[in-house]
């Protein structure tokens, strides 16, 4: 079996990080797939939405320091931080070029960097059994992935401190209401939820979908009038497609839903 699982069923692709003897902590090898996988997820039109999740009962309980060695041992501050920006902060940096859904699927525990990771994804659905927690603090790091960046943008700076501060854990609940998660489902019910969403979104009309997201992304980093004049852009496009115009037939004929274009 290998470490990380990737498939893809009727458009909707799925990681799976599949070492639950270990909590799904991640080696640097499943990074490297990882990254290869949202590269080469960008380029294929066969796949309209990313899914990940994790084996067992947990989602991923972070680097797995048994792999990677001690971070403060050995290699100098040159090579630790090259171990960050050329492995690690691929997948980051893959995901903010993808402009394809991306849904975390959170089976249990995310902590550390599973937790970063499940944050840098778009749409997360958590089992009531999730837990997460910033915990780099506990062992004297700070968050090498991308937490500072991405978790004040859902909870707020304030929240965002007490959680990376502090390394406490927040429980599924407690998550959706500070806004880490947009929905809690029963443990048993989060697989058919999660693909209820991934294929919803992949029978949309896919170029719709990409741009919404990439305006969307972009918008949150922009003024309005460069926002409005982006997506005048993104609006002369879409409607030149078939998939647009097909969609908007099956809406005018009473059919809202109904897009099928692949």
């Amino acid at each position: 079996m290998a470490d990380l699982e990737y498939s893809v069923d009727d458009g909707v692709g799925t990681i799976r990080l599949n070492r639950p003897e270990r909590k799904n902590a991640f080696t640097m090898g499943m990074i490297q797939e990882w990254g290869d996988i949202v590269r080469d997820v960008r380029h294929d039109p066969e796949v309209r939405v990313l899914v990940v999740t994790g084996a067992g009962d947990a989602f991923c309980s972070g680097v797995d320091l048994d792999s990677f060695g001690d971070p403060g041992a050995a290699a100098t501050p040159l090579e630790r931080r090259q171990m960050l920006t050329e492995k690690i902060h691929r997948v980051a940096l893959g995901l903010e070029d993808l402009d394809k859904p991306v849904i975390a699927s959170v089976n249990g525990a995310a902590v550390g960097a599973g937790m970063d990771m499940a944050l840098m994804t778009d749409i997360r659905i958590a089992a009531r059994s999730a837990r997460f927690a910033e915990s780099y603090i506990r062992v004297g790091l700070v968050p090498g992935d991308g937490g500072c960046y991405f978790l004040p943008r859902l909870v707020g700076l304030a929240k965002a401190l007490e959680l990376l501060l502090t390394g406490d854990f927040v429980d599924a609940e407690e998550a959706q209401r500070i806004g880490i998660v947009n929905r809690v489902v029963d443990d048993e019910d989060l697989g058919a939820a999660t693909d209820a969403l991934a294929r919803k979104l992949a029978e949309s009309p896919p170029v719709a979908v990409r741009m919404i997201k990439r305006a969307t992304y972009q918008s949150a980093r922009s003024d309005l009038r460069t926002s409005l004049d982006l997506i005048a852009s993104h609006f002369g496009v879409v409607t030149s497609t078939d998939d647009s115009a097909e969609a908007m037939a099956a809406f005018r004929a009473k059919r809202p839903g109904e897009f099928t274009g692949r």
